[in-house]
């Protein structure tokens, strides 16, 4: 309401729209494009395509500049904007009318440089990793089935409600166990390094998740703390980290043996869903009865078998007695039949010695008929009867050569029919010999 003096004095009264528009326009008139340099805070991007962030100076003083960037200047940007970055902004002073805030509406953005917590920051993750402390090959498992899940965080804050209410759908049989740490200021780094040692100490749980919700670099300060960042590296517990939202990344978070982009989200990973359990025991009891029924039902048709068989004993002693029979017969005959065929087998047998003997005199009397040729063709009495004669010397020795005679010297001379003395008168020898 506006009073009555008010109304008097002729003075302007201004409505908010109207007043928020001249000093909009005031603005705009002094400040029409200008250049701010600074470092960027809690940058964000919209499913339009439209950015929003903080600038402050790289200083450290308190003094923020809300920005906007609406998407077709975000679109000719040639790098990614990330907290902690110095950057040269162009663009224009306004007043945002429905919330009266100042704004600063930027037309284009580039590098300026790393803000000191950015540089920090990579520094800090340049050494750790030098020192192995996020190597893939020191991250452990998380266990399959926990009964107890840790939670590091601040009970103020709405993480741990994310944590909660996503344990409580997806897994409400698991125990959960607070170790309460501010997340954020000065007294942080070593109240979640204690909250660490604590349940490391105290083993009571299956795993441990380090949860905070979103915010600027400088809020999430505390994960990049040397300090933490060692104790998660350390710890004999498994630690799912999930600081943030998806785009936040802190140095805790590549400690961890499991990142998560959310709190919700480390629960998520860290708890098997209830409804998926029972789904699969369901699944498995199924199985069971399924195999249990085929077992029984196999068991059973063997079973039936066998009844059948011990129902009628007579028929299987039926069976034995035809067998037993059947042996006795083959038994009784089998004398018979041996004899039978050792008769046949002799019966053969018998005349194979005669023709044998009938042979081997036929063979025999060949051969003699044979040696008897060539003895007579070898008888010296044949070659005698053709007129020649055997020459000795008088004492059985044979004579074959005249050199071994002499005139004068005596010798026998045998032939066919007879033989004669007679004496050496000459020797001629042959002109060959």
């Amino acid at each position: 309401m506006i009073d009555g003096r008010e109304a008097a004095s002729n003075r302007r009264v201004w409505g908010v729209a109207g007043l928020l528009e001249a000093v909009g326009q005031s603005l705009a008139e002094r400040f029409s494009v200008v250049a701010v340099g600074g470092e960027l805070t809690g940058f964000t991007r919209a499913a339009s395509g439209h950015c929003y962030f903080g600038l402050k100076d790289a200083d450290g003083l308190g003094a923020s500049l809300r920005c906007a960037m609406f998407r077709r200047a975000a679109a000719m940007l040639d790098f990614t904007p990330a907290d902690g970055a110095l950057v040269e902004l162009r663009g224009r002073v306004a007043v945002y009318e429905p919330r009266g805030e100042l704004q600063f509406v930027v037309e284009a953005m580039r590098r300026a440089g790393a803000g000191t917590l950015y540089e920090q920051f990579l520094k800090l993750r340049a050494r750790l990793a030098a020192e192995g402390l996020f190597d893939e090959d020191a991250k452990r498992p998380l266990p399959t089935l926990p009964r107890r899940i840790g939670v590091v965080t601040s009970t103020a804050g709405a993480a741990l409600h994310d944590v909660l209410t996503a344990l409580a759908r997806r897994a409400p049989q698991i125990e959960i166990v607070i170790y309460p740490s501010p997340v954020q200021g000065v007294e942080a780094p070593p109240a979640l390094v204690n909250a660490l040692r604590i349940a490391n100490e105290r083993a009571e749980v299956d795993l441990l998740l380090l949860v905070r919700g979103g915010g600027s670099l400088e809020d999430l300060w505390a994960f990049n703390d040397e300090r933490v960042v060692r104790a998660v590296a350390a710890s004999l517990l498994p630690v799912v980290c999930g600081v943030g939202h998806e785009t936040d990344v802190t140095l805790c978070d590549l400690a961890a043996d499991l990142r998560a982009p959310t709190p919700t989200a480390a629960a998520e990973l860290a708890a098997p869903s209830r409804t998926a359990l029972l789904q699969m025991l369901a699944s498995l009891e199924r199985s069971v009865a399924l195999r249990t029924e085929q077992r029984l039902q196999s068991l059973g048709q063997r079973l039936d078998r066998i009844a059948l068989r011990l129902a009628r004993p007579s028929d299987a002693l039926a069976r034995q007695r035809r067998q037993l029979d059947l042996l006795a017969q083959r038994a009784a005959a089998a004398p018979g039949r041996r004899v039978e065929l050792q008769r046949q087998r002799l019966a053969h047998l018998a005349p194979r010695p005669a023709r044998a003997l009938a042979e081997t005199l036929r063979r025999q009397a060949v051969r003699l008929d044979a040696l008897q040729a060539r003895l007579q063709a070898l008888d010296p009495q044949h070659v005698l009867a053709r007129g020649y004669a055997w020459l000795d010397d008088g004492q059985g020795g044979a004579i074959t050569s005249v050199h071994t005679l002499l005139p004068g010297h005596e010798v026998r001379a045998v032939l066919a029919d007879g033989s004669a003395d007679l004496r050496v008168l000459g020797v001629l020898p042959s002109p060959q010999g």
